[in-house]
């Protein structure tokens, strides 16, 4: 996990624990990464739930609730289904807000897009915002760029639902 992650993360931490709400994670191509960097800050078993790693479509569907018909039409790596993913995991987990991430981090994969694409979607019950990532740097990079765009954008929602009241 690199610093940037962890400084986010920090940043992240107090509006969700003043705010009593909640946060859960779905990774597929990060396998965890997001959650590792949220859970590097004390305390913050108070207002992270959990996460699902769903490697495989199989997982997508059975833990997440991805329609099947949705996979084989879209592609794991799409927008629909990160926001799917997205969707399931706030249903399942039943947190207030959702990070949800699938791609092809490499050196393999890239049946359905190229290396490097990667579908972010964060979000509540209310909203998602959804980004891809393009661009293949490396497996290492891949990872660490798309958990440090997905950590940004829950920061950025946070900050949009919860503004800092100036003195």
């Amino acid at each position: 996990m690199n610093v940037e992650s962890k400084i986010i993360s920090r940043e992240i931490s107090p509006i969700l624990w003043k705010a009593g709400e909640t946060l859960c994670t779905a990774e597929s191509c990060t396998s965890g990464q997001i959650a590792s960097a949220i859970t590097s800050v004390p305390g913050s078993s108070t207002y992270y739930k959990g996460g699902v790693i769903p490697y495989t479509n199989e997982l997508k569907i059975k833990l997440l609730g991805v329609s099947e018909k949705l996979l084989e039409e879209k592609g794991a790596v799409s927008s629909d289904v990160v926001q799917a993913m997205a969707e399931g995991a706030l249903k399942v987990m039943e947190a207030t807000y959702v990070v949800a991430v699938t791609g092809y981090a490499g050196p393999g994969g890239g049946d359905e897009a190229e290396v490097g694409t990667i579908w972010i979607a964060v979000g509540d019950k209310d909203e998602f915002v959804v980004e891809k990532i393009e661009g293949d740097e490396g497996r290492d990079v891949n990872l660490a760029k798309a958990t440090l765009v997905a950590l940004q954008l829950l920061l950025d929602l946070l900050k949009k639902r919860h503004p800092i009241e100036e003195e």
